[in-house]
């Protein structure tokens, strides 16, 4: 991923806005921005990462718009495919632990045992560290945990692992809301992060799916009904 910054044309470009619609967002504080020698500069990182916490607002209708703009950034043909990234044994039913470190911890232990991540105390504290900045948890019950940045090094690969647990537990959720549906999301880059958190985001704006997904008792009822809704987009 380029390193250097956006000015106000490349990220009008970047995200399929006019120049005069990202100035006018900048100006009122909307987009995270700063201006050097009279010019708008815009840092990648902090571009990612305020589009990192819009798609967790996000209606349906913005996330197919964010999505494609994604895609068509990064000029993938396909979408991210949600169900190749998570597995029957990267899925726990219940999950035991009743507070969030622990809950983290058992959802690391997953891609641990798996084989797909290496460093789990690595990712338990980056991924703490990340929810004690702003937590992840949604008005709907769901956790979507993930790292501030994709820690490549210690993965073999990107996945994701996902867990319930039978009653929710206070999660640090915007209107106290309790979550009991965790998503771990472990991305090898930036691109690749934000494509996945698009691409879940529209799966589980789904109040019949998540419903679904609380009453299933086994991992492959979980990924038969994942891979039911992603046919669906």
């Amino acid at each position: 991923m380029p390193t250097q910054d956006f000015d106000l044309d490349s990220l009008a470009a970047y995200l399929h806005l006019t120049p005069s619609q990202v100035e006018k967002l900048a100006g009122r504080d909307d987009i995270p921005g700063r201006k050097v020698a009279g010019k708008w500069k815009f840092s990648r990182a902090e571009i990612h990462h305020w589009l990192e916490h819009r798609i967790g607002v996000f209606d349906e209708q913005e996330l197919v718009r964010v999505e494609g703009v994604l895609d068509r950034h990064g000029k993938h043909d396909e979408p991210v495919r949600i169900c190749e990234m998570l597995r029957e044994n990267t899925i726990k039913i219940p999950l035991t632990s009743r507070s969030p470190r622990k809950v983290i911890t058992e959802i690391c232990q997953l891609g641990t045992d798996a084989g797909l991540l290496w460093d789990a105390p690595q990712m338990i504290e980056a991924v703490l560290t990340r929810e004690n900045m702003h937590s992840t948890a949604l008005d709907n019950g769901v956790a979507l945990l993930h790292p501030r940045r994709p820690m490549p090094t210690i993965l073999a690969e990107g996945y994701l692992a996902m867990g319930r647990t039978y009653q929710g537990i206070p999660f640090g959720g915007s209107r106290g809301i309790l979550t009991d549906v965790f998503f771990l999301i472990c991305s090898i880059d930036d691109p690749s992060h934000l494509r996945t958190l698009a691409r879940l985001s529209r799966i589980i704006n789904d109040n019949n799916l998540l419903g679904a997904i609380r009453a299933a008792d086994h991992a492959d009822d979980i990924m038969q009904l994942m891979r039911d809704r992603e046919d669906e987009l």
